[in-house]
């Protein structure tokens, strides 16, 4: 359910959108055609794209938002779930008075772009899923299988640092050390994960951690983890132009990608050598040569 919008100046660069029991921080950059940025996590907020990301504004005007209960969003963590995922994105269009947008979705937010598609196909130009996550409980079980190879070599620090009382507790250190193992098995350049764990780690909060964990919990029992989880055969239904950037190093399995991609008719895939789960880091260059080639000019 949206607010009323009467007090807030939807030009404004940042800012606070009231949804119902709480609220959405955005921020704003650049001009052009608008681009609506999803960060992943579901832990994370959007902080981590950027500045990196931001590369994008001197042709786009980029819009970012922390999902409900993450970053700067407020809201009760019971009452998050994948509908006021999906409600709080259509909120934020409203208020920014967008007829229809053009969704970028990394990682988890690759998932709530076409999870707000299918159900808003009316109110979507344009699709770039880059790095998405799994769209069924299959492709999670094929995730976690990839995962469990790649961990092979590190098992004994992943566990280490996983089973700590650090960890536990939410100590930003050890969470941060934890992801550092963690995004070693999808990021090939020792500077490139030095780069992503530095990002992350400038939100983690010890309050934050925990709260965060509880969401991502949540919403994984509502969509991977739930055996009714499949959003494939309405893929099929949608006619939204679509791109989707993947690198041949992402620990998500090409697998699943190819099944999204050969689902969606006319759905272009561009697949990124030497590259991991965070391609707008490891190959920022050939992220921005396929996004100009997808999105039409704008006077």
């Amino acid at each position: 359910m949206c607010a009323t919008y009467q007090s807030i100046d939807p030009r404004s660069q940042d800012g606070y959108i009231p949804v119902e029991n709480g609220e959405l921080y955005y921020r704003q950059a650049g001009q052009g055609r608008p681009i609506v940025v999803l960060h992943g996590g579901p832990r994370f907020d959007h902080t981590y794209l950027l500045p990196d990301m931001d590369r994008l504004s001197d042709s786009y005007r980029l819009i970012y938002y922390d999902q409900r209960g993450r970053g700067k969003s407020t809201g009760n963590l019971q009452a998050i779930s994948i509908r006021t995922e999906i409600e709080d994105l259509e909120c934020l269009r409203n208020y920014l008075q967008l007829d229809s947008i053009a969704l970028l979705g990394h990682s988890w937010g690759g998932y709530l772009a076409q999870e707000y598609a299918i159900r808003h196909p009316d109110r979507v130009s344009h699709l770039i899923l880059m790095n998405t996550a799994f769209v069924s409980h299959e492709q999670y079980l094929l995730f976690q299988q990839e995962l469990l190879k790649r961990k092979a070599t590190i098992a004994q620090e992943w566990d280490r640092l996983a089973s700590s009382t650090g960890y536990k507790d939410g100590d930003p250190q050890t969470v941060g050390d934890f992801y550092r193992v963690y995004f070693s098995t999808t990021i090939r350049r020792p500077e490139h994960l030095e780069r992503v764990i530095e990002k992350l780690r400038l939100s983690f909060t010890r309050d934050g951690i925990l709260r965060t964990e509880k969401i991502s919990e949540s919403l994984f029992n509502q969509t991977a983890e739930s055996t009714a989880f499949n959003l494939i055969p309405q893929l099929k239904q949608l006619r939204t132009p679509t791109l989707i950037i993947h690198g041949d190093y992402d620990f998500i399995p090409m697998e699943v990608i190819t099944e999204i991609a050969e689902a969606m008719p006319g759905a272009r895939l561009i697949l990124l050598r030497d590259c991991g789960h965070f391609s707008y880091v490891e190959c920022p260059d050939e992220v921005r040569q396929a996004i100009d080639a997808f999105l039409p000019r704008t006077d």
